[in-house]
This record gives C-alpha cells, sequence and structure tokens, in this order.
C-alpha cells in the first residue's frame, strides 16, 4: 500500500512538472500591522517581486502554484509627536490552489514568511522616561519587536492576458502575533499582524499547456 501511495504521488508531480510554468510576477502592496499600533496607523505602499510556478493537476482547469516573493510589508503611523514607518522586509512563500475558468482564475492557499529586517524610520522616540522624553528623525533597527516566522492565509483573483501576461489581485491576512517577547507592554494588548492589499502583473515564460 505504501509503495502504491508512493507511486500515485510521484505520478502526480511529475505528470504536473509537464504541464507546468515558469513566471515572473510584481505589483504593489498596500500593507499595514494591524493590532497595538493603534488607530493612526495608516497603509504605506511598497512593492513586491518574484518567481512563481504554475502546475497544472486537471487539464488547464485547476493548478497548484508555489510562489518565491520578496515583500516590503509594515505600517505608517502619524500622530501629533510621531511620523515614521515600520518597513518589514520578507521572503514569502504562498502555496497556492488555483481555479481557472477561462481568461479568470480565482486562487488561496497559506504562506510562510521570512522576515529578514525590520525598521522604524521618521520622527520617533529616540529616548525618554517619566520625567522628560526626546523625539528626532532617525532610523531605529526594529527586528527585536518582531517574530521571524509570519504565517498567512491569501486569497486573490485575476485576469489572463494574452501573449503569457495576466494582471490580478491578492489579501494576505497574517494569522499569528508578530510581537516578541520584549515588545509586549501589557497583556492587554491586541496582536499585531500583518495585512496586505497587492496588485500585481505577471509572465509565465513559454512552456507546457
Amino acid at each position: 500500500m505504501k509503495r502504491l501511495a508512493a507511486f500515485l504521488l510521484l505520478t502526480l508531480f511529475f505528470g504536473a512538472s509537464a504541464h507546468a510554468q515558469l513566471g515572473l510576477k510584481g505589483g504593489l502592496n498596500a500593507a499595514v500591522l494591524q493590532g497595538s499600533v493603534g488607530t493612526d496607523a495608516t497603509y504605506q505602499t511598497s512593492y513586491h517581486a518574484g518567481l512563481f510556478y504554475e502546475m497544472k493537476v486537471i487539464g488547464n482547469i485547476i493548478s497548484i502554484q508555489p510562489e518565491l516573493l520578496y515583500s516590503l510589508q509594515g505600517t505608517e503611523r502619524k500622530s501629533d509627536f510621531e511620523n515614521y514607518r515600520t518597513k518589514l522586509h520578507y521572503v514569502n512563500v504562498p502555496l497556492l490552489a488555483k481555479v481557472t475558468v477561462g481568461p479568470v482564475y480565482v486562487e488561496g492557499g497559506p504562506q510562510a514568511g521570512l522576515l529578514l529586517k525590520a525598521q522604524d524610520e521618521g520622527v520617533l522616540v529616540l529616548s525618554g522616561d517619566d520625567s522628560q522624553v526626546v523625539y528626532g528623525a532617525g532610523t531605529r533597527n526594529a527586528g527585536p519587536d518582531f517574530k521571524n516566522l509570519d504565517l498567512s492565509l491569501c486569497v486573490g483573483a485575476g485576469l489572463k492576458l494574452p501573449l503569457g501576461f495576466a494582471v490580478g489581485g491578492r489579501f494576505n491576512a497574517g494569522l499569528n502575533d508578530l510581537r516578541t517577547a520584549r515588545s509586549v507592554r501589557s497583556v492587554n494588548d491586541p496582536e499585531l499582524k500583518n495585512r496586505v492589499f497587492q496588485a500585481y502583473l505577471s509572465f509565465q515564460l513559454p512552456g507546457g499547456k
């Protein structure tokens, strides 16, 4: 039974690979950190880019699409005292199921993100205590405040165009709290999670049909 299951898995993998297409994609992000940043946090515009590999499972209708993306995320925070951006640099690996009907497709699945770097940039609190707080323009390494792993769910849709091009949109909803123990101030603070809207243009290299 185990040999039969292994044979079926290998057949599915190599069969799908024979009808696979490598592609390039890139586009814009509208990202925010939802949670303890408060109501003054707003979406910041950034970008993402990378590779994807569409493996046909059932004809041209159902496919599996793993991706490898660089994505700049985070949030922007403005108040009477602070105006800065938190920039989170991720390598994201979505694994999506894709259903295509004619030129239209929908997709969804899990995503794992590895944090490469985190920075706060702009006017922010440089130092302070109960008696005095000092603000100034600067850049701060925010890496210790955030966990290295981000888990998300992705859902999106798109339209295939002639010559291998496509346009689409996607929403990524973070599942886990990003704060480390160092950044937690109170047990009553809400969790901090990524929320990212993406719009992209993709191009699939000539390959299997």
